[in-house]
């Protein structure tokens, strides 16, 4: 039960990264520091070993760093290269290739949705529509980062205890 309650942390931390990022183009740093924080208790609940700890923390100091290269080189801004790695924590590496995977269709629909909509000029006063709607704004990646995680998440050991335990 307790595991399920950690577990929970994952999917609403990264909804409201997506809903955050689509209405300020932001992504507070608190939502990843919340989501990997979390990762250690709901681990460490879900039976993972010290080592298989470990091993999931190594994994999401790499993806940071690579993340962190993306973004100096301007590929993403620095809330998703966090939330990537925060995530990054849950799926580990048995969660990684559905991960990237689903965040990379995600965000080639979510580009093509926002390329259309951008397209047909819509007026409005609401100011977070605009600025999703202005082709000089960039995507609200963290969509497709929630995405790609959600689509991972049965690949994860700790998540894949957490749902195990919310169905018992």
């Amino acid at each position: 039960m307790i595991t399920s309650l950690l577990c929970l942390a994952f999917p609403l931390l990264l909804i409201y990264a997506a809903w955050h990022d689509v209405s300020t183009m932001t992504i507070p740093n608190w939502v990843s520091i919340v989501l990997a924080v979390t990762f250690i208790p709901a681990a460490l609940t879900a039976g993972l070993s010290l080592e298989e700890i470990g091993w999931h923390l190594l994994f999401g100091a790499a993806v940071l760093i690579v993340c962190a290269v993306l973004f100096y080189l301007n590929v993403f801004g620095g809330g998703d290269a966090k939330v990537i790695a925060a995530a990054s924590l849950w799926t580990g590496l048995a969660g990684s290739a559905p991960f990237v995977m689903g965040m990379a269709i995600a965000g080639g629909l979510l580009a093509g949705l926002l390329i259309m909509l951008r397209r047909m000029n819509i007026q409005t006063t609401k100011a977070w529509l605009a600025r999703l709607l202005s082709p000089e704004e960039g995507a609200p990646y963290a969509v497709a980062i929630a995405a790609g995680a959600l689509l991972a998440a049965p690949a994860s050991p700790v998540l894949a205890v957490g749902l195990a335990t919310l169905s018992v």
